[in-house]
């Protein structure tokens, strides 16, 4: 079976059955239990949502593939051992699998500033990245504001020298462990440092390592007007992806917002990877079929 149409088919079939079971009336729980599990085929790029992973049976049946977790609240670098085992015996029953892991580092572990403490952000990379490579997830995003904002007054230019030192350190690390760390460039209304793809792209190339990377995400893109040149510029530094409508984060398809340039960009550089909805939901059982069926259909008018 062929990794194109056929998940996207099968998106189509599931987000069919979850209409009508809503007006039958049958609770979505019970009926996804009494289903026999589908077959569900990885599109290109795959199509998967920032959440728990306790809500994988609810992202299949709307047709995504995978969940995107927290490093922190699923990896759990500074709970016990314990605590994760617990997330991964979660996994273990998932109807879908992470892949991917936002939310890295807490803000009291500095990537910069005076009182930035590499050495306390590696020793936490080197549990999250081993954590992570039992969980099979591939993917860890470098957002984190609060770890890497430059404070006021600190000189922007040593706050750069500094990350691009700190990420020069994680390349080997995450290698070791086979995951890959992506840089996620964030609006200015969110952190004052690597607000463009194309920052981020000049970062991850100054640091030159195969397991630092970048991450496009659209919402941040259009809050910062930056166009879908910057996807090009980054080409295969393009790990990763993620999405959500502008003007007040919605979920794709609210709005109608098109995202056919940034998404024929990325087919243009021959983008495989995965893109993440990562939006504020009003309604997450009811919201979750549509933003995938209007992803599908934005990807097909792309040439995907």
């Amino acid at each position: 079976m062929k990794r194109s149409a056929i998940g996207g088919f099968w998106g189509f079939v599931w987000a069919g059955l979850s209409s009508l079971v809503l007006l039958a009336g049958c609770a979505f729980e019970e009926f996804f239990e009494a289903a026999e599990p589908v077959d569900v085929e990885l599109a290109t790029p795959s199509l998967g949502v920032c959440t728990s992973v306790k809500n994988g049976q609810k992202l299949r049946f709307a047709g995504f593939v995978y969940v995107e977790e927290s490093v922190r609240r699923f990896l759990a670098p500074q709970k016990p051992e314990a605590t994760f085992l617990e997330n991964l015996e979660t996994l273990k029953q998932s109807a879908l699998p992470v892949y991917s892991c936002n939310g890295f580092l807490p803000g009291s572990l500095r990537s910069t500033g005076p009182d930035a403490d590499h050495q306390g952000v590696l020793e936490y990379a080197e549990i999250a990245f081993s954590r992570a490579a039992r969980a099979g997830i591939e993917i860890i995003v470098f957002g984190s504001s609060g770890s890497r904002k430059i404070p006021e007054g600190f000189d922007p230019a040593v706050a750069r020298e500094q990350f691009v030192a700190l990420l020069r350190q994680m390349g080997p690390i995450a290698a070791e462990h086979g995951v890959t760390v992506a840089i996620e460039p964030l609006r200015r209304k969110e952190c004052n440092f690597i607000n463009r793809v194309f920052e981020a792209t000049e970062i991850a190339r100054e640091v030159n390592h195969t397991n630092i990377k970048v991450l496009a995400d659209f919402y941040h893109m259009m809050q910062e007007d930056e166009g879908p040149e910057s996807i090009l510029l980054a080409g295969t530094d393009l790990v990763h992806c993620h999405i959500a409508e502008n003007e007040n984060r919605t979920p794709p398809g609210v709005a109608q917002d098109d995202f056919t340039p940034y998404l024929k960009a990325l087919k243009e550089i021959g983008y495989q990877g995965r893109i993440s909805v990562e939006c504020g939901w009003k309604d997450f059982d009811n919201q979750i079929a549509p933003a995938c069926r209007y992803l599908a259909q934005q990807l097909s008018a792309s040439g995907y």
